[in-house]
C-alpha cells in the first residue's frame, strides 16, 4: 500500500499517530511496530470519534517517544505538534 494517502479529515486517530510518528522517527510507516503493541488503536479511535464534545488527551510513550494526542485530533510526538490538518507537517 505504498504511496497510499489519508484523508485527514475522515481518517482515524490512529492513523494520524502512526503517520506522525513515520514523519518524526523518519521511518516508513509500514516499517514502525504495530501501534497495538503500546495502545489498543481502535480503543483511541473510539475515544476521539469526531462529533464527541469531550475534552480529551492521551499520551503514551512509543519506543522512547512521547506521544500524546488531543480531542481536537492534534498529536504532539517528543513536544512536536502534528496538527489535525490534511498536511502531516510538524507545526512550529
Amino acid at each position: 500500500m505504498t504511496g497510499t494517502t489519508l484523508d485527514y479529515h475522515s481518517d482515524s486517530i490512529s492513523l494520524r499517530v502512526v503517520e506522525a510518528l513515520a514523519d518524526a522517527t523518519n521511518t516508513d510507516a509500514h516499517e514502525l511496530e504495530p501501534l497495538y503493541n503500546v495502545v489498543d488503536p481502535e480503543a483511541l479511535d473510539q475515544l476521539f470519534q469526531s462529533g464527541s464534545t469531550a475534552d480529551v488527551s492521551v499520551e503514551f510513550e512509543y519506543h522512547g517517544v512521547l506521544v500524546a494526542v488531543r480531542s481536537d485530533g492534534t498529536v504532539t510526538i517528543d513536544g512536536r505538534t502534528y496538527d489535525s490538518g490534511s498536511d502531516i507537517s510538524p507545526s512550529r
